[in-house]
């Protein structure tokens, strides 16, 4: 009597057990399965004018940097910046230089939670280096460019010229093949790029116009200027995809599921581990039904 009445919980107990233990085993796959959307906005920046060039004056005695930026707009805070001059002091005898002017110029940067943007425009616009003030090294009608990363797509770049381009001068055609030079005896030289653009997974990055400048004129090393110039630029990093949850319901094979193929071969499956953790508690169970049993027979 006493021992019918023990084993019949004992075996209930060993069923609870037993269900807990291969209950257990979805329940960790959902919650190891678990994915967090990240917070990063992603980046932008555009710039209409940005200058890497070296002023040499008087026989190169004195040396001034041209490190010029007009519009230069950066996000995660979206931007946007107007100006259509930009000056440089200490060059011109103490009197502010005008390095660019332009009737149309906007620099434009916004990020939000699946987009990051970078865009610039500039139109009818003249570009003067120290030494040649009364010659443009580049006078444009109109230029574009635009970077575009929304998350989870492939980023797009985009830079375009529009009208006539001229340079010391003289009216040239450029090429998206290749480099176009230009050179102007007792002048200098001009070396431009049109429309470059390149992009990666997350990144993209345009710029109209690059040019490497190396002016002197009439030789007479009264201002050497030599580097680069860049016209219409923009870039932009997408934002972080969120990721979306693992379906633990996916992982959880129906009873009766045939094995997968490579775990037929040794007899497994997966529903294996849940089996053998069935069986383990079975097995605790028991080991502490029979212990408990003899010592009521003692």
């Amino acid at each position: 009597m006493n021992t019918n009445s023990f084993r019949l919980p004992a075996r209930r107990l060993a069923a609870t057990a037993a269900a807990t233990a291969l209950a257990a085993g979805p329940a960790a796959l959902a919650g190891a399965g678990t994915a967090h959307a990240t917070t990063d906005h992603g980046r932008a920046s555009a710039v209409v004018l940005r200058t890497g060039l070296d002023v040499s004056l008087l026989n190169k005695t004195v040396d001034v940097p041209l490190a010029v930026s007009l519009n230069e707009v950066q996000a995660p805070q979206s931007a946007q910046k107007t100006a259509l001059t930009a000056q440089l002091d200490g060059v011109d005898g103490g009197r502010p230089f005008s390095v660019l002017r332009a009737d149309v110029a906007t620099a434009k940067a916004t990020v939000s939670a699946d987009k990051a943007e970078g865009s610039t425009s500039l139109a009818h616009a003249a570009v003067h280096v120290p030494g040649l003030p009364l010659l443009s090294v580049i006078e444009v009608e109109q230029v574009t460019s635009k970077a575009t990363c929304e998350a989870g797509k492939k980023p797009v770049a985009t830079a375009n010229l529009l009208g006539s381009v001229t340079v010391l001068g003289k009216k040239v055609t450029l090429s998206a093949g290749g480099p176009t030079e230009v050179k102007v005896p007792g002048v200098g030289e001009v070396r431009l790029d049109l429309s470059k653009t390149r992009t990666t997974t997350r990144t993209a990055a345009a710029s109209a116009l690059e040019l490497k400048i190396s002016i002197n004129p009439l030789k007479l090393n009264v201002a050497e200027v030599e580097g680069t110039l860049t016209l219409a630029g923009a870039t932009c990093e997408a934002p972080s995809a969120p990721a979306e949850p693992a379906d633990p319901a996916a992982d959880v094979k129906p009873q009766g599921a045939p094995a997968e193929a490579n775990l037929a071969e040794t007899g497994g499956s997966s529903t294996t581990p849940y089996i053998a953790a069935g069986a383990a508690a079975l097995l605790a169970t028991g080991a502490g039904v029979v212990v408990l049993a003899r010592r009521r027979r003692g």
